[in-house]
């Protein structure tokens, strides 16, 4: 996509940064930051918007999915517009419009508003997303150099992720839950002040076609197959998923074959040929899945089964994030010697060891299992993306930088659509599976209860105390076995990660 003037590789032969360079790293964190708080707090509130504005079990998952939904079918057709008029520009432009959209989500009256606006917020994040590593790439050109910036950069994922509980839950305990979705207006101010001072426009001088067939056909890909796969997960095998699967799948392939037909390509399908990059790719992708659906249930656990308030239940991940941000740093002079198809399947085996901590301790009842077994996850997650960015850009080409930053970024939102459709949908399912009702419930109350663990929050506090404690027992019962058998799965999504990073990444680029 992109084709600027090919740079040195090595890192004796590129120049490096001085203070400016690192100044301009700050600017880029910030939309990064955003996402990652965007998420986090959304997770958070959740109890409290599905107290509010009573979603149904699909919609409760829509308002969490559209957005890394919409903002990933978008990345790949925004980083192309950005290579034609500038990223910089694009940055600044998304930026505006992501702030005046969380403003309106704030004081969303119902469900469907509320998913509406989550969408726009896609709409507008797929323009900052983009160009924060393309960016990164022109201005970091020595590998040490950029090394170090990739792991501050996937580190604002974690902080971003430590700060939203904490902000949020103070947020959460004084306001309506609609303030969380203000937070995106101080994070995004810093940005548009500083990008125009510190960031230099990039453009491609020879910029790709906007081609509205292929974009067409990119979210026609995306859409069905993650609408099929919650529906799947939500309402078990059907002809009506399957079909909507069949569909995106169809709409793939025709992508694909129009990229490899194209002379100018909106994604240069050559990129995956290279098996680091498709590597690197696939263990992004399912380290996200990883950690969004573990934060779906276990900020669910925490708040309705243990009882946590927001705040504290914030409080109670922060050690698993410092974990993942110090593991994401630490890990780069350790890159320098261990090779890539060694290092990442070890890191990713202290996810695993997480993984099983909350399978065997669920119902135990206590937070102190969680706080242990957040913080043994997100050192495998911090470590193991850290690296896989940074081998993302290294494995492709310098004039190739642009795609393969909409093509990384694709990752961690597809990554975070599956995270909640795939393990958010599956507890979801073994919740309704394993929840049995004490008699003498009105109907209403039943299929309230039936829909989410809310729901039968919600329930239990509307109705007589023997009988609402008979349910909420059941509903939390349920719940903990629907943890227990998500984690068992999780855990063997981080094993799959780590075997393809042990094959794929062998001949991956070290200097």
């Amino acid at each position: 996509m992109s084709r600027t003037a090919s740079i040195p590789t090595t890192a004796t032969e590129a120049p490096r940064v001085g203070a400016r360079g690192w100044a301009a790293l700050v600017v880029l964190m910030l939309p990064v930051l955003l996402v990652s708080v965007d998420n986090t707090v959304l997770s958070f509130a959740l109890p409290e918007i599905s107290i509010s504005l009573a979603p149904t079990g699909a919609e409760q998952l829509w308002i969490i999915d559209v957005y890394p939904l919409v903002l990933a079918g978008l990345l790949v057709t925004m980083g192309t517009l950005g290579d034609r008029f500038g990223r910089r520009k694009l940055l600044l432009i998304g930026a505006t419009g992501f702030a005046v959209v969380s403003a309106l989500a704030a004081f969303a009256p119902t469900a469907g508003l509320l998913i509406a606006a989550r969408a726009l917020l896609g709409f507008f994040g797929a323009m900052l997303m983009p160009s924060t590593l393309s960016l990164l790439r022109s201005i970091f050109q020595n590998r040490d150099q950029r090394r170090m910036a990739i792991a501050v950069w996937a580190s604002a994922f974690s902080a971003g992720a430590a700060l939203g509980p904490i902000v949020g839950g103070f947020l959460l305990e004084h306001f309506a839950w609609g303030s969380v979705f203000l937070l995106a207006v101080p994070v995004l101010i810093p940005l548009l002040i500083g990008a125009p001072l510190l960031v230099p426009e990039s453009r491609d001088p020879h910029p790709g076609r906007i081609d509205p067939l292929s974009i067409a056909l990119s979210m026609a890909a995306m859409i069905p197959v993650v609408y099929a796969i919650k529906s799947f997960a939500v309402d078990g095998p059907s002809l009506y998923a399957g079909g909507w699967a069949v569909l995106g799948l169809a709409m793939g392939a025709l992508f694909v074959r129009r990229q490899l037909r194209s002379d100018v390509p909106m994604l240069d399908m050559a990129l995956f040929r290279r098996g680091s990059f498709s590597g690197a790719i696939l263990v992004n992708l399912l380290s996200v899945v990883a950690l969004v659906g573990f934060l779906y249930f276990v900020s669910q656990h925490v708040q309705l089964v243990l009882g946590l308030s927001p705040m504290m239940a914030g409080l109670a991940l922060v050690p698993g994030m410092a974990a993942m941000i110090v593991a994401g740093l630490t890990v780069v002079p350790i890159s320098r010697r261990v090779p890539p198809h060694v290092l990442i399947p070890a890191a990713l085996v202290f996810s695993v060891v997480g993984y099983l901590i909350v399978a065997m301790t669920t119902h135990d009842h206590g937070v102190v299992p969680l706080i242990l077994a957040f913080a043994v996850l997100g050192i495998g997650i911090g470590a193991a993306e850290t690296i896989s960015n940074e081998l993302i850009l290294s494995s492709a080409p310098a004039a190739k930088a642009g795609a393969a930053s909409a093509v990384s970024e694709t990752a961690y939102e597809l990554g975070a659509v599956l995270g909640t459709a795939i393990l958010g949908g599956l507890i979801t399912a073994f919740y309704r599976g394993a929840l049995v009702l004490p008699e003498g419930l009105p109907a209403d109350v039943a299929h309230a209860a039936q829909e989410t663990l809310a729901g039968a929050y919600t329930a239990a506090q509307q109705l007589p105390s023997q009988l609402g404690d008979a349910l909420w027992q059941a509903a939390a019962d349920a719940f903990g076995s629907g943890v227990t058998v998500t984690s068992l799965i999780g855990a063997g999504l981080v094993v799959v990660a780590a075997v393809i990073a042990a094959v794929t990444l062998r001949k991956a680029p070290t200097h």
